[in-house]
């Protein structure tokens, strides 16, 4: 069990009850005695996007990036933070990043079974390998009105009924 997962349990907390403030303060706490905290400096981010400072959660997200660098997640995270604050650009470039991650983590590990897409992947997955429609041909004639029973033909003039 990490050593500060006690305290991180508790930031947690703070987070979960909207009290961003208190959880920043935790974790700040867990990052001042262990600076590679990976999970507080990623939680870090979200508090301050909670909080709706997008400068400073763009700013501790970039933090968390360089501790990895290919987690999907942060860059998920870097997404979402600049498009709130209105840079479309950069935030594609970070959703095209977090799905390259995925694509990467999913190769990295062979027999396990790959993690759910992006739901937007599913559709793209079924135009890019899904069976090519087959053609079919219409018929010539359609029966005519078939939910009808056949009435015998009225006899012709001249005929006898036998």
């Amino acid at each position: 069990m990490d050593e500060h997962q006690a305290e991180y349990d508790e930031a947690m907390f703070e987070f979960s009850t909207g009290n961003f403030d208190g959880a920043i303060e935790k974790l700040n706490g867990i990052l001042a005695q262990d600076p590679d905290h990976f999970d507080a400096q990623l939680s870090i981010a979200m508090c301050h996007y909670r909080k709706g400072d997008y400068a400073r959660a763009i700013q501790e997200g970039h933090r968390a990036e360089k501790l990895k660098p290919n987690e999907q997640l942060v860059h998920t995270n870097l997404s979402l933070f600049y498009m709130k604050s209105g840079d479309k650009k950069t935030a594609e470039h970070h959703g095209l990043q977090a799905r390259i991650a995925s694509w990467k983590q999913d190769l990295s590990k062979p027999g396990a079974a790959p993690s759910s897409p992006a739901p937007d992947a599913a559709a793209d997955e079924l135009k890019m390998a899904g069976p090519k429609p087959q053609a079919f041909k219409l018929p010539e004639k359609f029966p005519d009105m078939p939910w009808k029973k056949n009435k015998p033909a009225a006899p012709t003039p001249g005929e006898t009924k036998a």
